[in-house]
């Protein structure tokens, strides 16, 4: 959404990231959501990640943030014709900062949590929450979205670097994330805003903890990598001094290929996070049609 959105030319600068144009120009966010739907999106987020003091300052969260809240998820649902089968996903962000574990408390995090449910529940049909770094914030978000009556998934954000043992970016591994994460209404375990080389090994970890936990056949798993470089420990999300180089080596059909992978690893839900574009979800929704519509 991001950064379609400043490739379009919307309102887009940091720390506010996609909020801006939620702000000043939400018509451009319908635009975005119909330019993915267009190319055969069958899921479509809503446009609150920014929606946290820790992208547009904790005053304007306070003063308008239920109002843009609320904003985003409608403008996700109306972007959906009729005779579309189209889920709207409401995203549920990591509400003290993307990639920073160590900034987590749950006293902190709970108040931010409550809009961001209260305000999308009308017009989403299930909760992803996106970049979690750690159990203990999953487990938060778990706790709080089940009183919902809607199924959630859970987007873990997993180390750049390649190993054998997948890690969250609190240093926990995918195994014992998946293992204590998975179950009752979190029906999908995903792995999101990290680079496309680690997913394969995450989803290896992740079937393997379904498998022992005897999870496997309830429990989806999926990917959505950022085109990005590898992201370090410490990382701002919100630093204005710029926005992470989108890799020039990832073009759609490169994409596609560890999609491939992906989906012989166990993965039914793929998508694209951070700089992936239109073009390359259209390339997803072809290799799609030829796996038969899984």
């Amino acid at each position: 959404m991001g950064r379609e959105l400043q490739r379009i030319g919307a309102p887009f600068q940091q720390p506010e990231w996609s909020a801006q144009a939620l702000i000043e120009a939400p018509e451009s966010v319908s635009q975005v959501h119909r330019r993915f739907i267009e190319v055969g999106a069958n899921i479509i987020t809503t446009n609150t990640y920014a929606v946290v003091p820790f992208h547009i300052g904790e005053k304007r969260f306070n003063e308008q943030g239920a109002d843009l809240i609320k904003l985003a998820a409608k403008l996700a649902r109306e972007s959906i014709n009729q005779d579309e089968q189209v889920l709207v996903a409401g995203c549920i962000p990591p509400v003290l900062g993307s990639y920073r574990p160590d900034l987590f408390s749950v006293e902190k995090a709970q108040p931010l949590l409550e809009p961001l449910i209260e305000n999308q529940q009308p017009y989403v049909d299930i909760w992803l929450a996106e970049t979690i770094s750690s159990i203990a914030e999953a487990a938060m978000i778990k706790a709080r979205t089940a009183s919902t009556e809607k199924t959630t998934w859970i987007a873990f954000t997993i180390k750049d670097e390649i190993t054998t043992e997948s890690t969250l970016r609190s240093g926990e591994s995918v195994y014992d994330a998946v293992s204590q994460i998975a179950g009752q209404h979190v029906s999908a375990i995903l792995f999101n805003c990290s680079r496309l080389e680690v997913m394969q090994n995450a989803l290896l970890n992740a079937h393997q903890a379904l498998l022992d936990k005897g999870l496997d056949e309830e429990i989806q798993l999926g990917v959505y990598a950022n085109n990005f470089l590898p992201i370090g420990d410490l990382h701002e999300a919100n630093d204005n001094s710029g926005v992470s180089e989108i890799r020039a080596d990832v073009p759609p059909l490169r994409y596609a290929e560890f999609a491939s992978t992906w989906f012989n690893a166990g993965a039914t839900i793929i998508g694209g996070c951070c700089g992936v574009s239109p073009d390359h979800i259209k390339v997803l929704a072809q290799l799609k049609s030829l796996n038969g519509g899984r």
